[in-house]
């Protein structure tokens, strides 16, 4: 099982991203997916969570300027960010928790991609 991330960017600080993270391989069911950041210098922390039914989380800096969501059919989640400001700036991550056969289930993380906002 893989996780491509795609969409980070440079932008400026009001601005919007679009990121995607699509799992491929060998995936009969993906439950929980999420989107974490490191910004520079700093640990990884949780940004949203949208469990396999479409119940959603996110950390206070970001509600009400981003959206998680997820196309079961694509294996693939979204983060939609918007009024972004610097503070957002850092390496996105997405992580998914994967069964990948009967009786086995993992985690696996997308390779991070960077948004940088500036102001």
């Amino acid at each position: 099982v893989q996780l491509q991330a795609s969409g980070g960017g440079s932008v400026q600080a009001g601005g919007s991203l679009r990121l995607s993270c699509a799992a491929s391989g060998s995936i009969i069911r993906i439950n929980d997916m999420e989107w974490y950041r490191q910004p520079p210098g700093k640990q990884r922390e949780l940004v949203a969570t949208i469990s396999s039914g479409g119940s959603t989380n996110y950390v206070d800096a970001v509600k009400g300027r981003a959206i998680i969501s997820r196309d079961n059919a694509k294996n693939t989640v979204y983060l939609q960010m918007n009024s972004l400001k610097p503070d957002d700036t850092g390496v996105y991550y997405c992580r998914a928790d994967v069964r990948w056969s009967p009786n086995y289930e993992h985690e696996f993380w997308g390779q991070g991609t960077l948004v940088t906002v500036s102001s």
